[in-house]
């Protein structure tokens, strides 16, 4: 078996020890994810339909408040009021309100490696960048977890991604991943894993890993995996994480195919507006003027992301015309910015800071574009009026490519400021 198949038999719950591609099989998912998006529709089917009174294990329920806080609207008090009785009526003991992006705070506090995670959101699978098997999954399917402690699955074919070469300055993990997006489409690896593999993925941090594995879901991909190594080692314990088993692929090991990247030769990457596979070299769409320009999401709202935009812009003020609002994943991400002087760059070049959350993402809490408005952004969708007027468009681009673009207003290839 390759290591997607290994993980999900050892979490099989009819005992077999050997899964293969296109089994249907009962899991027992080690947590079970729900934010304020999504809470309420499992919460109305574990009462109404289920008619369940006790969640099988609070401890395994994780409950996250991030695209509506602080709270925006009369509809989003209520839906935060919802959860909170929910979460007190079920003794959760994990219930996180208004300090970060739930997949950055599961990341940061939860997730182990080879664990089976299941979310209510799409973005669940980035855990796959510490080598856990995590998805999203419906409000109706979380609310039966909640319920009996089990889920389904199908077992998914693999797809090995090898990816070689050295990285360029001012190439990221966020253009090799709308690279591949863009080759496979939105729907080429649907219901399929997506493996990542080779030398410089392991050159990575984990911070990049989460880049990558959170926009497989744009190729329609079930799940995202990146073996565990001794940069996931050290990052679990400076979180104060426990030993895990390691799962690996056997000698045979199949995969439905394999895909070869060299970054070396990789440029700086664009989502073009409409969809997620519209990628395209920057050089297709440099000197566009934009409007607003966001550094933030899951995708990219890590220490290491801000990090990035404020070396770029150390010095250097937000072009005239244009606006930057920055968003820190979390809490601890924020904390960090501050201490290092990162948060203090980006406030001297002009940039507008938000409390951590998902933010101009969606447009949730801020950030909304107007009609005919262009974003330039770190988040990982730019379907039409996803961040306001349907007739605003969006590009999705690196952290370096928005820092870049911010200083002069328009789509800038950051190699020609690092130059």
């Amino acid at each position: 078996m390759n290591v997607i198949e290994k993980i999900l038999a050892a979490h099989d719950q009819s005992g077999q020890s050997h899964v293969r591609p296109g089994m249907i099989i009962e899991i027992a998912p080690d947590l079970t994810m729900a934010n304020d998006a999504t809470a309420v529709l499992a919460i109305d089917v574990f009462r109404n339909k289920l008619l369940a009174e006790k969640v099988h294990d609070p401890a395994r329920v994780v409950f996250i408040m991030d695209h509506y806080t602080p709270s925006c609207s009369i509809d989003a008090a209520d839906t935060h009021q919802a959860m909170r009785a929910f979460a007190r009526e079920q003794q959760l003991p994990f219930v996180y309100d208004g300090i970060g992006v739930c997949h950055q705070l599961m990341m940061e506090r939860h997730v182990l490696p080879g664990q089976l995670i299941i979310g209510a959101d799409s973005h669940t699978c980035t855990y796959g960048a510490l080598g856990s098997l995590a998805t999203g999954m419906g409000s109706t399917d979380v609310a039966v977890a909640w319920r009996t402690g089990r889920s389904w699955m199908k077992v998914p074919e693999a797809i090995r991604i090898e990816v070689s070469g050295a990285w360029p300055a001012g190439v990221c993990a966020k253009d090799l991943i709308l690279r591949i997006v863009g080759d496979l489409t939105a729907s080429g690896a649907t219901y399929q894993a997506m493996v990542f593999a080779g030398p410089a993925i392991r050159a990575l941090g984990i911070s990049e890993r989460m880049t990558l594995c959170n926009m497989v879901i744009e190729a329609g991909a079930k799940f995202s995996y990146i073996q565990p190594d001794g940069k996931t080692a050290a990052f679990l314990r400076a979180t104060g994480r426990p030993d895990y088993p390691v799962f690996a692929d056997d000698a045979d090991a199949v995969y439905a195919r394999t895909l070869t990247y060299d970054v070396g030769s990789l440029e700086p990457q664009l989502a073009c507006p409409g969809s997620v596979d519209n990628v395209h070299p920057i050089g297709a769409a440099e000197g566009i003027a934009i409007d607003e320009f966001f550094l933030g999401a899951c995708t990219n709202g890590r220490y290491e992301d801000l990090e990035i935009a404020a070396k770029i812009m150390k010095g250097k003020k937000v072009a005239g015309g244009s606006r930057l609002l920055v968003t820190p994943a979390s809490r601890d991400v924020l904390l960090a910015a501050m201490a290092s002087g990162v948060l203090a760059t980006l406030i001297e070049s002009g940039a507008m800071i938000a409390n951590p959350g998902c933010s101009a993402c969606f447009g949730g809490t801020g950030g909304i574009l107007g009609k005919c408005e262009k974003l330039l952004t770190t988040a990982n969708r730019n379907f039409t009026g996803r961040v306001g007027s349907p007739d605003s468009e969006i590009y999705l681009a690196s952290p370096a490519v928005v820092a870049a673009s911010t200083i002069t207003g328009r789509i800038t290839d950051p190699r020609r400021i690092l130059q």
